[in-house]
């Protein structure tokens, strides 16, 4: 029997609730694929999302995070990787040419994808990290690493959904390729923008 008291529980499902809603990359990239390719054809990506999220608070409660206390540069290389690897994304979206089912303008991304970034996502790491060493109490930690991923994937699920479908319900404002194209490159930037919190850890590093 698990060990997280309700008081924890509900502590947890806070925490999971201000990390999930908040801007990050996720939820910029399927704000972004919500608007140019609509909810249907982003269903994919916001599975992959939530469920690989919870896949990886489950591999770093379970010891994958010792790795980095083992070996700690390992760190700094999987930081760059996602930085290069989401230098390119903003890329895709800014180059992004049309709205449609994912035909026009590039196609979404697919759930493996979605569920790949995640370990490369400086913002997921954190939040993985920060909720296993905060909330999952030792006795029965395996269990209780358990629920903690069943609980982010319970809470990060809708909250990924609502950045999606406001993607969706800017559609009819971007009918112009004008104001599709600004949409993008400002999607983009953002996107960019998160990774100043990397850049500074690795310059101070």
């Amino acid at each position: 029997m698990t060990s997280l008291t309700p008081q924890l529980l509900l502590a947890l499902s806070l925490f999971a609730f201000v990390n999930s809603i908040t801007p990050g990359p996720n939820n910029t990239m399927l704000m972004a694929s919500g608007a140019n390719f609509g909810f249907r054809a982003t269903l994919p990506h916001l599975s992959g999302v939530a469920i690989g999220f919870g896949v990886m608070v489950l591999a770093v409660g379970l010891g994958l995070g010792g790795l980095f206390i083992a070996f700690p540069r390992l760190h700094d290389v999987l930081a760059v990787a996602g930085g290069i690897y989401m230098i390119w994304l903003a890329w895709k979206i800014a180059t992004s040419k049309g709205m449609g089912g994912g035909q026009a303008g590039g196609r979404p991304q697919t759930f493996w994808q979605a569920a790949a970034f995640q370990w490369v996502n400086p913002k997921a790491w954190a939040m993985a990290v920060g909720a296993i060493s905060t909330y999952v109490p030792a006795d029965h930690y395996s269990l209780n690493v358990l629920v903690v991923a069943v609980v982010f994937m319970a809470v990060n699920a809708p909250s990924v959904t609502v950045w999606t479908a406001f993607g969706v319900g800017l559609r009819r404002f971007l009918d112009r390729p004008a104001v599709l194209k600004t949409f993008n490159i400002t999607m983009a930037v953002l996107l960019l923008t998160s990774l100043i919190p990397l850049a500074m850890e690795l310059v101070g590093a």
